[in-house]
Formats: structure tokens, C-alpha cells, sequence
């Protein structure tokens, strides 16, 4: 559900933490994490605040995206999926959108396309379908993206749906 002011302070009551605290303390967790699964697990939570557009002045604030794209240049690909879901969340809104296009993250989305992990396609996938829309259509519509989404359309998979309306939006027949 998404938050407002009035709900997120009902939430939290007396003596929890309030939002930005509380995102501001799990990027430190992350920053100091000596071992890839807290780096995860941090990544993952960050991740499931990414969808609720109350998180989304937090986010740029702190520079969450800026750490999911980071976070797409790993070799581990568990933190790779994690953060490129958080992405595919955030980028929904136009102005998360534009920051992830100004850091020059939309290379990094398109080599998810090639991840082994069927929800790290998904994401960039979905991630892709909301960057174009942010007028980074000449980067994305490459005729390597293009030829890879109409693979996956074409797969049956669970993202083909996904891939389909991407072609539909951005691609003429």
C-alpha cells in the first residue's frame, strides 16, 4: 500500500525510526556490509521500497539509485537482481526515470537482458519499457535490445507478456 505523511507517521508511532532515518541507516548498512549477504539482504529491502512514490524524494535524496546502479557492474548475481528490481520499481516515476538515464545506467539494464536469472531479465525488461518512455528511446532501441525483445516475446517465458508490450509501445511492426 502506498504511503502518505499522515499513514507513515501512524505506522511508525512513538519511537520507531521515520522514513529517511530509517532508508539513510540501510544504505550505511550497505556501505559497511563486509559480506555479500548483507549486501543482499540490503539491496532487497531497499529494493521493496522502491515501488511506494513516498520513498521516491528519499531515494534521490540519499542516492539510492545511484547505489542499484553500482551494484549492476557486481558479479554477484543475486545483488544484480535485487538492484535492477529496485530500479524497475523506482523508475515508474519520470524523475527516477531521468536520474538513472543522466548516471548512464541505461547500458547496465541492457546487459541484464543477457543474466541467466529469469526475474533479472524481468526487471530490465520492465526497467527499459519505463526508461523509454523517459526520452532514451535512441539508446534503448538499438537493433540489439529490439532483436532481444522479440526474442523473449516470442519465448513463452514469464516475461514475454512484458516483452511484448515493450514491442507494441516502442517498436512498429
Amino acid at each position: 500500500m502506498f504511503t502518505n505523511d499522515q499513514r507513515q507517521k501512524e505506522r511508525t508511532g512513538k519511537y520507531g525510526s521515520p522514513r529517511l532515518q530509517y532508508l539513510q541507516e540501510l544504505v550505511a548498512q550497505f556501505q559497511n556490509a563486509a559480506d555479500e549477504e548483507t549486501k543482499e539482504k540490503v539491496v532487497a529491502s531497499l529494493g521493496n521500497f522502491a515501488y511506494d512514490p513516498y520513498n521516491y524524494t528519499f531515494f534521490r535524496q540519499l542516492n539510492i539509485l545511484e547505489l542499484f546502479l553500482d551494484c549492476l557492474t557486481e558479479s554477484n548475481e543475486r545483488l544484480v537482481e535485487f538492484a535492477v528490481g529496485g530500479i524497475c520499481n523506482a523508475c515508474a516515476d519520470p524523475t527516477n526515470a531521468a536520474v538513472v538515464i543522466q548516471c548512464d545506467g541505461v547500458p547496465l539494464v541492457i546487459q541484464c537482458l543477457s543474466s541467466p536469472v529469469r526475474n533479472t531479465v524481468n526487471y530490465a525488461i520492465g526497467s527499459l519499457y519505463y526508461l523509454c518512455s523517459a526520452n532514451a528511446e535512441d539508446e534503448i532501441l538499438k537493433p540489439e535490445v529490439v532483436d532481444a525483445m522479440k526474442r523473449f516475446a516470442a519465448a513463452g517465458a514469464s516475461f514475454s507478456n512484458l516483452a511484448r508490450a515493450f514491442l507494441d509501445r516502442y517498436v512498429s511492426q
